[in-house]
């Protein structure tokens, strides 16, 4: 007796939706999809409990005739392709016809459309992937399908969906996602009846992200302009250094409209971040991506989340310089609030300081790039170049460590002119011996004292490097390491980059290498563990990718030992020169682990807190 059966096509079909249709916001994807594809304007999404109940999508697209109303419902059934050559090259949303048939196997639907130029529409109603009824429709031109009962028939799936209030959130998520990447569109979102959403239709990107991610975000995202890099169109919006979330809800990306997640872009957005966020930490963003359509195959993922790329290398590049050359030139302190751009001028307070210190707050800012002197007992400094631990014993030094880099500027280090433009900030105090307090034209700024030296240090290090060799320290006893074979592949490819980063690698047999050196300004106890973090570091790189990045972290952590603790008294001229020096670095407001360096607190918000101005 035959043991395999061919399915019943209602069974068939409900396979099908469990892997387009796993929860409501599916089918809010799937149906606003169809909708972007048939021209529409103005989009409306009804909910009722979290959409498990109803869902109700109504446009003003193009619609269709009796025959396209019926034939849609067949599985497999599209407008979108004709030909195997044409799934090489989709531009539009949907493409594989399951949607409709998978949604109306699973719940009581009803489909009603006319065309624009039609006098009557039809209305067709399905109950669990049976046809109920076929007749005339007098409703307005577009479209509007209903699916209510989500599951009745599939008990299994429905004990799946979880809480009115998530269900719903997924439902709201997807279509804002939609929402950012169609300002042109109006869309509306009701939930039991309530207004949720109202967005108007804009030809402003950032309008419409206003619109759902409110006035205090989106003031202060910084533009992506519009580059091309490797054919590869990047723009959009993204958050500046101190913007992040603890989860990915706010790293939106998209691809020729369509929002994706790609394991590409994610590193590209990891690189071009990488000393601007916080470990742990996701940026904000809203990127834009447009390629060739055969450059990228999005038939690869049931729910079309995911697609592949033929050269994921150049995506993750194009992303990574787009993201580091936006950050580079961002001008704006933490808060949002543009800074001016005269020539850096620290004035101090007279009436706020002891006589005893005018001398040192009147010094010229000349005098900040000559080295420190001692300050005056009234206010005790530092030494420029704060103790190191010594290194781990196994460790044994043949080259010379270069110092810490000192506080003071630096002309052979110092940036091009015009990279060098500072606000106008006074100092008027320090806070607990690590904020510093400045009063600007836009109100008053905090410097981290150890966050900004942290981040001037490790830009002169990088500097260092980027310029000339990297000095090395041999090992009393080499290391051994054993690998995987893919681990071995990787590493037999980057010796020669390894050995520019102060690496003396060299295979020792099959799967196995000696390391008998390491970078000299690597601190740390345990050698072996830092080298699986390289080996680690270098499965996440593009084989474009600078291998200077594999160093950084260890760079990070040298100029976070060398830097100014929160208890180091610093005099006056030592913050003169600190806040200069950190204006000649590339990004300035915030140190190689994404903290922020500086701190606004506009004079407005103050104006609120004391009372004399209203909120809002």
């Amino acid at each position: 007796m035959s043991k395999i059966r061919i399915l019943p096509d209602a069974l068939a079909s409900q396979v099908a939706a469990g892997e387009v249709v796993e929860r409501p916001a599916a089918l809010v994807r799937e149906l606003v999809e169809n909708s972007l594809d048939a021209g529409a304007r103005h989009v409306e999404v009804h909910a009722q409990r979290g959409g498990c109940a109803m869902i109700r999508i109504v446009d003003d697209g193009s619609g269709m005739d009796r025959e396209d109303a019926m034939l849609c419902l067949e599985r497999h059934a599209t407008s979108k392709i004709r030909t195997k050559e044409d799934l090489g090259a989709i531009t539009t949303f949907g493409f594989r016809g399951e949607a409709l048939p998978s949604i109306a196997s699973v719940s009581r639907f009803r489909l009603a459309t006319r065309e624009r130029d039609s006098l009557v529409g039809t209305e067709v109603e399905v109950n669990g992937g049976k046809l109920v009824a076929v007749r005339d429709h007098g409703g307005a031109p577009g479209t509007v399908i209903e699916a209510r009962s989500l599951f009745f028939n599939v008990p299994a799936r429905r004990k799946f969906l979880r809480t009115e209030p998530t269900e719903f959130a997924h439902v709201e998520q997807q279509l804002r996602l939609h929402a950012i990447a169609n300002p042109h569109v109006a869309f509306t979102l009701t939930h039991n009846g309530e207004l949720v959403l109202h967005l108007p239709a804009t030809r402003d990107m950032l309008e419409r992200i206003r619109g759902l991610a409110g006035e205090e975000l989106a003031s202060r995202l910084l533009k992506v302009e519009e580059q091309t890099i490797h054919g590869i169109t990047i723009s959009g919006y993204i958050g500046g250094p101190g913007m992040s979330r603890s989860n990915r809800q706010m790293q939106t990306t998209y691809l020729n409209g369509r929002p994706i997640e790609s394991s590409s872009i994610s590193y590209g957005l990891r690189e071009g971040y990488h000393t601007a966020l916080m470990k742990g930490q996701y940026p904000i963003t809203f990127l834009f991506i447009q390629m060739d359509p055969h450059a990228f195959d999005v038939n690869v993922h049931p729910a079309k989340k995911e697609v592949r790329f033929h050269d994921g290398n150049a995506v993750r590049e194009a992303i990574s310089r787009a993201i580091s050359r936006t950050l580079e030139n961002a001008n704006k302190l933490p808060t949002g609030h543009a800074p001016a751009k005269p020539a850096l001028v620290l004035r101090p307070s007279p009436e706020t300081t002891p006589a005893a210190r005018q001398e040192q707050f009147s010094m010229p800012v000349e005098r900040a790039s000559a080295p420190l002197r001692q300050a005056a007992p009234q206010q005790p400094s530092i030494q420029p170049v704060p103790h190191v631990p010594a290194p781990a014993p196994q460790v044994e030094k043949t080259s010379a460590e270069p110092p810490a880099p000192p506080i003071q500027s630096s002309e052979k280090t110092a940036r091009p002119a015009e990279k060098t433009e500072a606000p106008d900030f006074r100092i008027i105090g320090v806070l607990q011996k690590l904020y510093v307090l400045m009063e600007s034209a836009e109100g008053l700024v905090l410097m981290d004292q150890h966050a900004a030296h942290e981040r001037v240090n490790f830009e002169k290090i990088r500097r260092a490097l980027e310029s000339g060799g990297v000095p090395c320290q041999r090992l009393l006893m080499p290391i051994t390491l054993q690998t995987t074979p893919r681990d071995a592949d990787l590493l037999r490819q980057n010796l020669a980059a390894l050995g520019r980063l102060g690496i003396e690698i060299d295979s020792f047999g099959p799967n196995t290498f000696k390391v008998e050196a390491v970078p000299a300004f690597l601190k740390t106890d345990d050698p072996a563990a830092w080298l699986d973090d390289v080996i680690e570091e270098l499965r996440s790189l593009s084989a474009k990718s600078s291998s200077l990045r594999l160093s950084e972290d260890a760079i990070a952590t040298t100029a976070c030992r060398a830097s100014v603790k929160s208890n180091d008294a610093l005099s006056i001229p030592e913050l003169q020169a600190l806040l200069k020096d950190l204006f000649t670095c590339e990004m300035p407001y915030c140190c190689p682990h994404g903290r922020p360096t500086l701190v606004q607190i506009s004079t407005a918000e103050l104006e609120r807190k004391f009372g004399r101005r209203a909120p809002g």
